[in-house]
């Protein structure tokens, strides 16, 4: 098992607002919030990126999605919107090698990039 920031908050040897947690993800919210709501969603298995996803990861990376979900209905998010973004590596800007999705949202976000 890979030993990064991540699987240690999952395995709770890191402390962190941990706001969701089921059997494929965690999710707590981010240290350096870009929005009102920034929360991380994390794999509980470690997948370095989105480059390392197999056939067999459907059903977690199914799971990020519902989390986004539940977590938006929660914060109070999912009728003004909100933005879920997956980086891939040095040029997104990942820092961490293990797979998540930043949920964003409780304010205006602009426009992307495309």
């Amino acid at each position: 098992m890979t030993d990064n920031i991540f699987m240690r908050i999952i395995q709770k040897k890191e402390p962190a607002e941990i706001i969701y947690q089921d059997n494929y993800v965690t999710a707590f919210r981010d240290i350096f919030p870009k929005a009102p709501t920034h929360i991380i969603i994390v794999t509980n298995i470690h997948i370095p990126t989105v480059n390392d996803i197999e056939k067999e990861h459907a059903l977690i990376l199914g799971h990020l999605f519902i989390a986004a979900s539940k977590i938006a209905l929660k914060e109070k998010i999912n009728k003004s919107g909100y933005r879920l973004i997956v980086n891939c590596n040095r040029d997104s800007g990942q820092e961490i090698y293990h797979l998540h999705m930043h949920l964003l949202g409780g304010k205006p976000l602009g426009k992307l990039l495309c």
